[in-house]
């Protein structure tokens, strides 16, 4: 026989039951806590990658840079002394010449009476010309007079007017003077036949005649050999160029912008002239005047002319020369412990220039736009005189994800 549930066992069951549904309730209650916190750490906003730096005190160089030219300072051109025949040039260009000593080019100077030969045969055939002359006007006055006692006759008979016997007359006249001119040209090619006879005469045919040899006037190299073959050269023509490639200087053309900001004795860096480092030279002078050149993009420009001097001593750049390429930078102004940031960090806000500062330092944090002045500057830093502080942490190349109070993190 089986006993009837009593009410105490239908209360334990019942307690049992509903112990077992509170669990069910925590463990349900639970998961969905859990992934309600994943939903929100999966959706919330990311740090914005950003590039970092920290401002620091240091020097700042603002420099006007363009490209150089090295040129021998004192350029001498040797010219042919005399009129004649020089021989082929054998120096090659670079050798070194000695002052006085060295014969740069000999000359055959042309023989004087081959010339007054020349001269006489011209004066000869002057001569002639004139007599011609002067018997064409002989005959033309002697027509004009017989022409005016025909019309003195025909005006006593009273067959002619006045103005044709004036006529006559007047034409006599200018035959008369240019009969008198005639003579005194035959007498002006007689002379100068004279002359030219009495030089002949006088030099005579010289049957060795010596050379003329051109020294050096300076010590230093051949530079260049604007003749070379042998050849007939008039008195002056340009035959070579000498100088001394130790005493060289740097010319650079900058924008006539940039050129007022260049002053005598300011620092000039020399780089990208095929050596290790760097060399130092030192502005000499700003040319007074300027020129158009053309640049490669088909723009007219106004450059001029700087002339920079060598610090650097000569056994460091002894293997430039006359007409070498270099790069030049012009030290127009420096400044000794500023502080500065990269100008990659500036951006314009309004009117005004402003960085983004990082509070949370080089671990990243939010980023805090903050306006700044801004002093002298180069194409990487400038000088900044308000607004940051040394130490501050700024975004460099700020994008368009980066806004006032936005969290940003390191990059990589």
């Amino acid at each position: 026989m089986v006993d009837a549930p009593t009410f105490s066992d239908a209360i334990a069951k019942a307690r049992a039951h509903v112990g077992s549904l509170s669990r069910r309730i925590k463990v349900i209650g639970g998961l969905v806590a859990a992934l309600a916190l994943f939903l929100m750490w999966s959706m919330r906003s990311q740090p914005v990658p950003a590039d970092l730096h920290t401002i620091a005190k240091g020097e700042l160089m603002v420099t006007i840079g363009d490209e150089g030219e090295t040129r021998v300072k004192d350029v001498y051109v040797v010219s042919a002394p005399v009129a004649g025949r020089i021989e082929r040039i054998t120096m090659d260009v670079g050798d070194a010449i000695v002052a006085d000593e060295t014969v740069l080019a000999r000359f055959l100077p042309q023989d004087p009476s081959v010339l007054d030969a020349r001269s006489r045969s011209e004066a000869v055939a002057g001569v002639s010309l004139a007599e011609a002359d002067r018997a064409r006007a002989s005959a033309q006055l002697e027509f004009a007079s017989s022409e005016l006692r025909r019309q003195q006759q025909l005006f006593k008979e009273g067959t002619i007017a006045q103005a044709a016997l004036d006529r006559a007359k007047m034409d006599v006249r200018t035959a008369q003077a240019a009969l008198s001119q005639a003579a005194a040209a035959v007498t002006k090619r007689r002379a100068d036949l004279d002359s030219s006879r009495a030089a002949l005469s006088k030099g005579g045919v010289v049957p060795g005649v010596d050379y003329v040899n051109v020294r050096a006037p300076v010590s230093g190299r051949l530079l260049k050999r604007i003749q070379q073959s042998e050849a007939l050269l008039a008195a002056g023509t340009p035959i070579l160029e000498i100088g001394d490639p130790a005493n060289l200087e740097i010319v650079t053309d900058l924008l006539s912008s940039d050129a007022v900001k260049v002053k005598p004795g300011q620092e000039v860096i020399i780089e990208d002239w095929g050596g290790p480092t760097a060399l130092k030279g030192v502005v000499r002078r700003v040319e007074p005047f300027g020129f158009t050149k053309v640049s490669a993009l088909g723009i007219e420009e106004q450059r001029v002319n700087v002339i920079t001097d060598f610090v650097t001593p000569h056994e460091q750049w002894a293997s430039l020369g006359h007409g070498y390429r270099v790069e030049t930078r012009i030290v127009i102004e420096h400044k000794s412990n500023i502080l500065k940031v990269p100008v990659s960090a500036l951006f314009r806000s309004g009117e005004d220039w402003a960085v983004f500062v990082v509070d949370g330092g080089n671990r990243g944090g939010a980023a805090k736009l903050t306006k700044v002045n801004v002093g002298s500057r180069n194409t990487l830093d400038a000088e900044v005189t308000s607004g940051v502080k040394d130490g501050d942490i700024v975004i460099m190349h700020p994008s368009d994800q980066v806004t006032d109070g936005v969290d940003v993190a390191p990059r990589g």
